[in-house]
């Protein structure tokens, strides 16, 4: 069998998935199936919350998933945090913190994190963030080799800096650029 693979721009408001098992979610949620074609089987690799946007890896092989959702593999996150995010905060978040999960509680494994000094240039949004007069915001690049459910946000709020606007830029070697949100490109693999 041909496997096949995609590269999308999740917008945000969409769900990681083709479909749901609750009909009031299948009928209230919108999903990726939305956007394009996709041949049967087609899974998404790690997922992104409907809030979230930016790059996610499809493929039709489980092969394939599993080595990209691997801890080898950098998953890069730009955040837009609520703040001046401090020289504090961000080493706290290099270190890893410790954050709330179905399950109980984890300490995130340490990361790179850095200031990003302007705001990144990322298509804008299609829901409006916030008016400035509610204060400043900044912008941090947040690389992780895990990817727990709603990790990054959940980093940020323990810093004490909740994350506005979360979008994934890079998956190994893998970059979002060049790609609009909605967007999808067939490739012949991942170079991750």
């Amino acid at each position: 069998m041909l496997h096949r693979h995609f590269l999308l721009f999740k917008p945000y408001g969409y769900l990681s998935q083709f479909t749901s098992e609750f009909p009031r979610e299948a009928r209230k949620k919108r999903f990726l199936g939305e956007l394009h074609n996709f041949p049967e089987g087609t899974m998404a690799i790690g997922r992104l919350d409907e809030h979230s946007e930016g790059l996610l890896l499809l493929t039709t092989d489980g092969r394939v998933s599993e080595q990209v959702r691997s801890r080898h593999v950098e998953k890069e996150y730009y955040a837009q945090v609520d703040g001046l995010i401090t020289d504090e905060a961000i080493a706290e978040l290099q270190q890893g913190v410790e954050i709330g999960l179905p399950d109980g509680r984890y300490h995130t494994l340490p990361s790179r994190v850095r200031r990003l000094e302007e705001a990144p240039d990322l298509p804008p949004r299609g829901r409006h963030i916030r008016s400035e007069r509610h204060g400043p915001t900044s912008w941090v690049s947040i690389i992780v080799t895990e990817g727990k459910f709603r990790q990054v946000r959940k980093m940020t709020a323990a810093a004490g800096f909740p994350t506005l606007r979360l979008v994934r830029v890079r998956i190994g070697n893998v970059w979002a650029s060049g790609l609009a949100p909605g967007e999808v490109q067939e490739v012949a693999g991942f170079d991750c």
